[in-house]
């Protein structure tokens, strides 16, 4: 597929040689820098060591009072406490987060924790899971990553006798719900100066504000960031202001292996081949969380929060085999279901040449939908909607380019829909099975009159262009410290122009992956894969200089390790 290549504009010059004067490091890493905000000496000094003494101070929360001292109420008057949360990996690290701390001083027979069924229950806060709360007496429930938006629900609960905290990150509606208190950042009247962070970031800015109101030392929390680190890498925040800080803490705490280690990451790093590499962000989103989702796309999430809150290494591996075996389902239900939907869009004309796409078919496995509407956008890259049918309705998920709000193109088709809700990239809907002829033919002309057409060509950001022989090991050890890298702080994308292949280097790896040793004097040569660039095998082989942009990673193979190069696109010159 063809690619904008978008190079971000030079820093301010000025700024880039007072940073050189201060750091006295490569100027690309400095320009790198200042393409960040990181711009005087005391920036780069935040940026390189991100310090917990830092963190705002959770009060600032709007209704963070309120919520710690209806909590301490419930401590001092013997009552039972619900930690509610959503069935995604943010929602079960979030309840895992805040029951495991709670525990202690609650006591296990006051606290317990409740992950509602996808299927028989939807997402968020649901009836079932209040009546449960209120069979079991229950008076105070904490909603994780849910309820902003449960207005009926929240009513449905006070009706009860039963409070509610709701800890969330999801953009309110016209009406909070009348909870005792409602703490998301993204609130219009709330003043907390990070708004982006995770649901479970939240949970724990609540436990913080609780742990600093009790007098307490607050390191025992921070022993459970690895959990919030897990949250930030899957939930796809922004890694930069105080999630960067939390995620870098997170991460050394789970690669610090002179530490006990929580047993059920553990687990989850030997299932996905872990064991030896230092964890990043990457290893996060496709080692950890696509195991920990499984058990809510398939079945029964609380079999994730289980691993995460085991005890023993015995506990973890076996609950974690469950969750494997429950993932390996999955892929089996996203590779038949993706094969199903490219093919019917490669089969209809109008599907083909639309600037979206839509597709139902009632059968189609509704814990998979999402990784679908991903997995289409990738070969189409254009607003995808993916629909099955659940319950007697249409519902599914949606995914949308760079640039394109499709949360708010569904909202302009709200008349047609039950209930919908989400991000700027990615939303869940639910309509009548009969509305979606019509829906399919309003977001298409939505779409159409509004998305630009670059909009649908995949763009590669540039950050600067730099010669091969940049690339040296002091080189990438700088690079390293600047993780970690996710949306907000990505990984530098570089440029080379003029390249070529070194003589015989080039081969076929896999099924389309191109394997090339790239020169551009003739001496210095870096090794580079391009996973499904094979077709650009022929053309290189002919001698022509080209244009790469690329990663710069570290590649181990049989205990060797090497800098390699992980090409985004190529370019002939």
């Amino acid at each position: 597929m063809e690619k904008r290549w978008i190079r971000k504009p030079a820093p301010d010059a000025e700024q880039v040689r007072h940073l050189a004067d201060a750091l006295r490091v490569n100027e690309a890493i400095i320009s790198l820098l200042c393409q960040r905000n990181v711009c005087t000496f005391e920036d780069a000094r935040a940026y390189f060591r991100p310090s917990l003494e830092q963190l705002p101070d959770p009060l600032l929360m709007r209704d963070m009072d309120r919520a710690v001292n209806r909590l301490l109420k419930a401590l001092h008057l013997g009552e039972r406490v619900l930690v509610f949360g959503d069935y995604d990996v943010d929602g079960t690290t979030s309840v895992a987060l805040v029951y495991s701390y709670l525990r202690q001083f609650f006591g296990a027979e006051r606290i317990d924790y409740y992950i509602p069924d996808r299927y028989k229950e939807g997402y968020g806060i649901s009836e079932a899971g209040i009546d449960f709360a209120h069979e079991f007496g229950y008076q105070l429930i904490i909603a994780l990553d849910c309820g902003v938006k449960a207005v009926d629900k929240i009513a449905y609960a006070n009706e009860r006798g039963i409070d509610f905290i709701i800890c969330d990150h999801h953009l309110p509606g016209a009406e909070l719900p009348a909870a005792v208190a409602v703490l998301d950042p993204k609130r219009q009247d709330c003043p907390y100066p990070f708004k982006e962070l995770s649901g479970c970031g939240v949970g724990f800015k609540l436990m913080q504000a609780f742990t600093q109101q009790q007098g307490l030392p607050e390191e025992e929390l921070y022993e459970l960031l690895d959990l919030v680190a897990v949250s930030i890498a899957a939930d796809i925040v922004p890694i930069y202001g105080e999630n960067r800080t939390l995620a870098y803490h997170g991460l050394r705490l789970i690669n610090d292996r002179q530490r006990p280690q929580r047993p059920g990451l553990d687990a989850l790093r030997e299932l996905a081949g872990l064991q030896t590499a230092e964890l990043n962000i990457s290893s996060l989103v496709f080692g950890f969380a696509p195991r920990i989702n499984a058990a809510g796309r398939m079945g029964d999430a609380k079999r994730s929060v289980a691993m995460l809150l085991a005890d023993t290494t015995a506990e973890a591996v076996a609950t974690a085999g469950v969750v494997d075996k429950t993932n390996q389902e999955r892929r089996g239900f996203d590779t038949s279901i993706t094969k199903e939907a490219l093919e019917m869009i490669e089969q209809d004309d109008l599907l083909r040449s639309a600037r979206t796409t839509v597709l139902f078919k009632q059968d189609w496995h509704k814990g998979v939908v999402g990784i679908v509407a991903s997995r289409c956008l990738d070969k189409y890259y254009r607003p995808t909607i993916i629909l099955t049918e659940s319950n007697g309705k249409a519902t599914g998920s949606a995914r949308s380019v760079v640039g394109f709000d499709v949360h708010q193109a569904i909202e302009e088709c709200a008349e047609l829909l039950d209930q919908y809700g989400g991000h700027m990239y990615a939303a869940g809907l639910t309509l009548p099975v009969e509305n979606v002829p019509a829906f399919r033919e309003k977001f298409e002309r939505i779409v159409a009159g509004r998305i630009l057409p670059e909009q649908l060509i995949p763009p590669v950001e540039i950050d600067y262009t730099i010669q091969l022989s940049d690339i040296t090991p002091s080189f990438y050890r700088l690079l390293s410290q600047m993780e970690p890298f996710g949306p907000g702080n990505p990984n530098p994308v570089f440029a080379s122009e003029r390249v070529y292949a070194a003589p015989d280097s080039a081969r076929i790896v896999g099924n389309s992956h191109l394997k090339i040793a790239l020169t551009q004097d003739g001496h210095h040569t870096v090794d580079a894969i391009g996973f499904g660039l094979g077709e650009y095998y022929e053309q290189i082989r002919r001698g022509q200089a080209f244009s790469v942009c690329y990663t710069v990673e570290i590649n181990e193979y049989r205990g060797a390790k090497n800098l390699q190069l992980r090409l985004k696109d190529i370019r002939w010159e």
